[in-house]
């Protein structure tokens, strides 16, 4: 299978959260892929969590609820392990829908509200950081 070069950070479709051009960062020194989202409540089997990121009104406040997900810990890169959720869903990138799971986490100080990891960048993409939004520039053409 042929790699396809995508740089430092990117913009990306969830079309089973129903998401459209959503910045991710390429984050080579994680392995697992995340999503950031707040008030993450699991009750009665059934997941709740509110998604945020100012620069998309239709996103950013927008609760989901999943019944199906995954209790995963997660070592961050300061050593400390966190219990995380973690969901199944889809993402579009370069015009290929492909599954990617993704663990909920706080991520209120950071610039971008996804980023996608060595788990789900192996065997895709290769990682030029000269470059950004290739993926994104592609859906525009």
């Amino acid at each position: 299978m042929e790699k396809i070069t995508i740089g430092r950070f990117d913009k990306a479709d969830f079309p089973d959260l129903h998401l459209e051009d959503i910045a991710v960062k390429v984050d080579t020194g994680a392995y697992t892929s995340s999503i950031h989202c707040d008030h993450i409540v699991e009750e009665k089997g059934v997941l709740k969590c509110t998604f945020l990121d100012e620069e998309h009104p239709l996103y950013n406040g927008r609760t989901y609820r999943f019944k199906d997900y995954d209790i995963v810990f997660v070592k961050s890169s300061n050593g400390i392990v966190q219990k995380r959720y973690q969901i199944q869903t889809t993402i579009t990138l370069f015009g290929k829908t492909r599954k990617i799971s993704l663990s909920l986490s706080a991520r209120q100080e950071m610039r971008f509200p996804v980023l996608l990891g060595r788990k789900f960048i192996t065997r895709k993409y290769i990682v030029d950081t000269e470059y950004y939004d290739l993926s994104f520039k592609k859906k525009q053409e």
